[in-house]
Parts: C-alpha cells; sequence; structure tokens
C-alpha cells in the first residue's frame, strides 16, 4: 500500500492511502480533515460517494479511540479505501493495543444505551451508522474498522 506523505496527500492516485497520524487529540481533526478531502476528491458527480460528514464523525470516534486507550504506545494509523466497484469506502484506525473493543460486538436486541454515560456511545454509533463494522488483529495491534455505502447523487445533500 503507497505511504501517504501527509495531510494533503493525493487520493486519487490510488484506491487506498494508509496516514501515519500523532499520538495526542490533535490526531483527531486531523484524521477529520483527511476523510472530507478524500471523499471530497472523489468528486461531486461520483455515482456512489458516501456520505462525507458520517464518515468524518465515526472517522473521529475510532481515532478518539485509539489515542485515550493506547496510552501513546506506538502508532495510529488512518487507513482510507475507497470501494469504487461498490461505491463507498472501507476506513480502519490501526493500533498498538491488541484488546478487542468490546463494545463494537453488537448488543443483544433488547439492550439499550445508557446516553448519560460517558463512554460507549462512540462504538454504537459505529454500529447504527455504518453499513458493517468489525475489528481484526494485525501484526502490530488491531484495526477497526467501518464501511460507508455510496450514496447515489440523486439522493445526497447539497455540497
Amino acid at each position: 500500500m503507497p505511504e501517504a506523505s501527509g495531510p494533503t496527500a493525493d487520493v486519487r492516485a490510488a484506491a487506498s492511502r494508509r496516514i501515519r497520524l500523532p499520538h495526542t487529540t490533535a490526531a483527531v481533526p486531523i484524521a477529520r480533515a483527511l476523510i472530507r478531502t478524500a471523499l471530497t476528491e472523489i468528486g461531486p458527480e461520483a455515482a456512489d460517494r458516501p456520505d462525507r460528514d458520517t464518515a468524518e464523525l465515526l472517522t473521529a470516534e475510532l481515532v478518539a479511540n485509539a489515542v485515550e486507550h493506547t496510552a501513546g504506545r506506538g502508532p495510529i494509523e488512518l487507513v482510507v479505501e475507497l470501494l469504487p466497484g461498490r461505491g463507498g469506502c472501507q476506513i480502519e484506525v490501526h493500533d498498538s493495543e491488541p484488546a478487542r473493543p468490546d463494545e463494537l460486538i453488537c448488543p443483544d436486541p433488547g439492550t439499550e444505551i445508557d446516553p448519560w454515560q460517558e463512554h460507549g456511545r462512540g462504538l454504537f454509533l459505529i454500529r447504527a451508522l455504518s453499513s458493517d463494522c468489525g475489528h481484526r488483529p494485525t501484526a502490530h495491534g488491531k484495526a477497526v474498522w467501518f464501511t460507508l455505502p455510496g450514496i447515489p447523487a440523486q439522493r445526497r445533500p447539497g455540497p
């Protein structure tokens, strides 16, 4: 996979990019900007571009979790893969913590999320707003991912 040189990396050149993020809370707005840029560069005329706002929100949740739960150990990487054949995208956040994010496992249908609790809503949002999500071990920790479907141009909100 080609290595991106920074926040202004050209995502049109490849269907996939891997970007190393700082292991600080500054990674969250950087990741949001990278996602917006990547999905905007697909072009407004793209038949099945995923919703940028949803992609930004869910990416921010994954990056914030990686920063919070890895305590400065190892790199955090953002992987954006455009799915041209199916439309949409898959976004992954890699971190050095091998433990799986338990809240990503869908709870029993009768389980309610407490809106007043401080933690756990981010992964609930990922489950609720993505078309698929999960996690997998990597050689140096884990990757947590989600996919978003493409939205036909006639159903997308304006710029």
